[in-house]
């Protein structure tokens, strides 16, 4: 196995667990420590996680967004849950930006049946997966492609965005914070997220359950300036009560204690 592949793993393997061991990670993949504790010291230069004595744990904080694959399998059930309640809030006609979150290719999934829809995005997974949908406008934001993320940033693509006026608009983030906000890893994905909002007459943010109460390195707007919250659980009182305050709707599954706010 390739020290890449090997590092790769190891990363899909702390954000599912929050922290790993050495000497389990030397057994796992036959390997000696060093060269273990050698791939955790290049995730922590590379922002991904923290050394502790005998192994490292998650960097919630990181200011590097993770890699597209890696994104995508955590909390999938909950992201697809995200996307069947995003699904009744589409009309026939809407005119929507879908950012490069793994929840928008969710959605991208869900709302295939839909007609005559302009979706604008800067994801290169949204475009490959409605490149086959017939009587819809998909418009590509262009710009700089970012490794790993499968997005598209940069000066381009917000100018591209500045261009339109959608209806709607759908994003993720890295944490939402009562006190900070709405964050996300790096600058250049929330700037991309922020020229999406201010073209948009409705935002909405797309966020898993597991996003609540963190923080992630940049900040990309105030809660209040979300019109709707979609999530796949219901929130702890804190937050509706918040979300209440701030005349944020609150949408999540009926089945998780009730209708939304």
């Amino acid at each position: 196995m390739l020290a890449v592949e090997r590092r790769k793993l190891i990363l899909e393997k702390v954000h599912q667990e929050k922290k790993v061991i050495v000497s389990e990670l030397s057994k796992e993949f036959g390997v000696s420590e060093e060269t273990i504790r050698r791939d955790l010291d290049r995730l922590a230069d590379e922002g991904h996680v923290i050394k502790s004595y005998g192994g490292a744990v998650i960097n919630e904080i990181g200011s590097i967004d993770l890699p597209f694959n890696i994104r995508w399998k955590a909390n999938s059930l909950g992201k697809k849950k995200i996307a069947e309640l995003i699904n009744r809030e589409i009309n026939d006609g809407d005119h929507i930006f879908l950012d490069a979150s793994t929840t928008a290719v969710f959605i991208a999934k869900t709302i295939k049946q839909k007609k005559k829809l302009t979706v604008i995005t800067n994801s290169i997974e949204n475009l490959l997966e409605l490149a086959d949908v017939s009587g819809w406008d998909i418009i590509s934001t262009g710009g700089l492609l970012k490794q790993g993320t499968m997005s598209l940033t940069g000066k381009r693509a917000a100018d591209t965005i500045e261009r339109y006026n959608a209806d709607k608009v759908f994003f993720s983030c890295k944490g939402i914070d009562l006190e900070k906000g709405v964050t996300e890893g790096s600058d250049e994905t929330a700037s991309i997220k922020q020229s999406m909002m201010a073209s948009a007459r409705k935002v909405y943010l797309t966020v898993d359950s597991t996003k609540f109460d963190k923080v992630g390195f940049s900040n990309i707007c105030k809660l209040s300036k979300i019109d709707v919250v979609v999530t796949d659980k219901k929130p702890e009182d804190k937050w509706m009560q918040i979300f209440k305050e701030l005349d944020i709707q609150c949408i999540y599954p009926k089945d998780e204690k009730g209708e939304g706010l």
